[in-house]
């Protein structure tokens, strides 16, 4: 196979007939909270042993997951009549207030959008906000609370590659789907809808197809892990190479979007190796890394006195800051150490 053939492209895991830059990351962190109801145990509850099969998983957290219909607004032709498309994913029910987490691509550029559950009740959902940058959106349903399931989210420090997980969603629009596998690996990088890199994602062999986008994957104690977001494949079909937006992303990022409405990242504005140390590659001009007079070539190893020796390092730094924060870096540049201080911007809506 040629180097070029064996390029794997990203797909997002968008419905049939749906017609890494570096500067900021993932969402802030608040105190506040969504009030989150879970039908799932917390990290320290056990579950027998036929609850931690697939089959009892699928049984408590199926009644969560929603498939997701949106209808798109298209361009209008010369008579003024608009061509409308539409998008099918999958969603996850996240408190008794009716919130509902997707992917930003699920429902991006939607005028209408609709929600399925799992005993074939449908209901018209309110876009509550999203972000491009973590593909991630939430939605909210008028429905009684007695009819709602809300999942739990897991934290990153349970996660251990190799573990099984499993996950429920709408592939093909074939709605409660359960699909079983592994985490495959930890830490990986994928590409945002706007071109902003999404750090930590969770890799998995469980299929996942077209209209699986916004479903949760879950682990044996049925806790959402992460929101599945796109597979990496040659034929845009399933591989057994999955990936989800981490599950400590989507939930922070779940509760700006509740609180706000929207989400703000912190940017710095430099291009930065996949791997490796952080050496910026570029500076993009009338930026905050421009304005404080960072060059290409410039190797940052610490960030407000603690030390970073990866460009994964520095993104992380930076998602941790908010608009406006003052940082100062640690640079090396031609042999000589010396420190900047820059002052952070807010991310723009997409990668340059």
């Amino acid at each position: 196979m040629s180097k070029q053939v064996a390029t794997i492209v990203l797909a997002l895991l968008l419905a049939a007939g749906v017609g890494g830059a570096v500067g900021a990351g993932v969402a802030l962190s608040t105190d506040d909270q969504p009030s989150v109801q879970s039908a799932s145990p917390s990290a320290g509850e056990s579950v027998s042993q036929t609850e931690s099969t697939a089959a009892g998983i699928y049984k408590r957290a199926k009644d969560a997951v929603v498939e997701v219909h949106s209808t798109l607004g298209g361009q209008s032709d010369a008579f003024g009549n608009q061509d409308q498309g539409s998008a099918t994913g999958s969603g996850f029910v996240i408190d008794k207030q009716g919130h509902i987490v997707t992917n930003d691509h699920v429902v991006d550029g939607a005028t209408k959008v609709t929600v399925q559950f799992s005993d074939q009740s449908e209901a018209n959902a309110t876009i509550v906000g999203t972000d491009p940058s973590t593909d991630i959106a939430v939605l909210k349903v008028d429905r009684p609370a007695s009819k709602l399931t809300p999942l739990n989210f897991a934290s990153a420090s349970s996660l251990v590659v190799g573990n099984p997980v499993v996950a429920i969603g709408s592939p093909f629009g074939l709605e409660g789907t359960l699909t079983t596998g592994v985490i495959s690996g930890l830490g990986r990088e994928i590409k945002a809808p706007n071109g902003f890199t999404i750090e930590n994602a969770v890799q998995t062999d469980a299929a996942l197809n077209h209209g699986n986008s916004g479903g949760p994957v879950l682990d044996m104690n049925g806790r959402v892990i992460g929101v599945a977001a796109q597979i990496e494949s040659d034929s845009g079909g399933n591989v057994g190479i999955g990936y989800a937006v981490p599950a400590d992303t989507a939930q922070r990022v779940a509760r700006e979007l509740i609180r706000d409405g929207n989400v703000e990242h912190a940017f710095l504005g430099v291009s930065l190796p996949n791997s490796g140390a952080a050496t910026i590659e570029k500076v993009s001009s009338d930026t905050p890394a421009d304005s404080a007079g960072l060059q290409a070539g410039d190797q940052v190893t610490a960030v407000d006195g603690k030390n970073i020796d990866s460009g994964d390092a520095l993104r992380e730094a930076i998602d941790a800051k908010k608009p406006g924060d003052k940082i100062t870096l640690t640079i090396k540049r031609n042999g000589n150490e010396r420190t900047v201080q820059v002052t952070l911007g807010q991310r723009p809506a997409s990668a340059q």
